[in-house]
């Protein structure tokens, strides 16, 4: 059983969408999308430095881009996604490009709505000076209250041994000099901002009234949710969920236990891939797993996808994980 899933912000790092532009079409597609989202992303896929793709704003749409140009590389059409694939999810962001794939949102809406989820999340993170950190090792049960003493978020729990927390600056700081027992490392994220914490309450008030006009269909293909892992099965469901999950933690944990229970046999992480395949590795033992770098990857994971494919064709009708 394939899964599909689409990184989160952290994953783009400067020129990345540069090996993809040799591709017929992507170069027009993505002046088409810039134009209409008034956010140039084939200059920040391709020149622009580290520090002006860390901008929330900017490394949002993009990485929701980079994800739907390679995965169309794979599924030139809905159907032919659903033919292979048996569970989609995002990680944060990525959920947006998760939705285009598996039908809820088109292209188009999913880079408009991206734009605007990524204005308000810069909005909102300029409130007060925040940011995130990776803690790579401990028991949950030891790491969350750690995090809660000092005014910290659990924002993204990943599982395999990865919480990120998510707070103020001198917080952050302070997780540094003060990590929780058990804990190897704390690494600062490329990220702008206290993402998936109430910092962003002010974001999910814009997107209500960004998705207001958005028209929004039931997802062909079985979508999990990082709100609990559950398989969502309606489009207005899903939308609703991703307003709110920006304030609210991502629990990939869950999402991969889903994957999980559903019988997964191989994963495939959208460009940039990476970040989801390492976690998929220590969490999945014996998954095959596949990371789309450059599409010097695309001819092994069109093997990895006739070896692996396996249809739902009513995501509604699934009686099994969280649903």
């Amino acid at each position: 059983m394939l899964v599909f899933v689409a990184p989160g912000q952290g994953a783009q790092t400067p020129g990345f969408l540069t090996p993809w532009l040799d591709l017929p079409g992507v170069e027009d597609r993505l002046r088409e999308w810039s134009a209409a989202i008034d956010l140039d992303l084939i200059h920040y896929g391709t020149q622009a430095d580290a520090d002006a793709i860390r901008d929330t704003a900017v490394a949002q749409p993009l990485l929701v881009a980079s994800a739907l140009i390679s995965s169309r590389q794979l599924f030139a059409t809905p159907e032919e996604f659903t033919a292979h694939v048996g569970a989609a999810a995002g990680h944060s962001v990525g959920e947006l490009a998760a939705a285009a794939l598996t039908g809820t949102l088109t292209d188009a809406s999913a880079m408009t709505l991206v734009r605007r989820r990524g204005q308000a999340m810069a909005e909102a993170a300029a409130v007060t000076e925040t940011g995130m950190a990776a803690l790579l090792g401990g028991e949950e049960s030891v790491v969350v209250p750690h995090l809660e003493k000092l005014g910290l978020t659990p924002a993204n729990v990943n599982g395999a041994g990865q919480i990120v927390a998510a707070g103020t600056t001198e917080q952050i700081a302070a997780l540094v000099a003060d990590k929780p027992e058990g804990t190897r490392r704390v690494v600062p994220l490329k990220v702008a901002g206290a993402f998936h914490t109430h910092h962003m309450a002010p974001a999910v008030a814009a997107l209500e009234f960004a998705v207001g006009e958005l028209t929004a269909t039931d997802p062909h293909t079985r979508y999990v949710s990082n709100r609990d892992g559950r398989i969502v099965t309606t489009g207005d469901e899903l939308v609703r969920l991703l307003v709110g999950q920006v304030a609210n933690p991502v629990r990939w944990d869950l999402c991969m236990e889903t994957f999980k229970e559903l019988g997964v046999t191989a994963l495939i992480e959208a460009a940039p891939g990476g970040t989801l395949v390492g976690l998929a590795k220590r969490a999945l033992p014996g998954v095959k797993t596949l990371a789309l770098k450059t599409p010097d990857d695309l001819d092994a994971a069109r093997t990895l996808i006739a070896e692996h494919s396996s249809p739902v064709a009513d995501p509604s009708a699934e009686e099994g994980a969280r649903a």
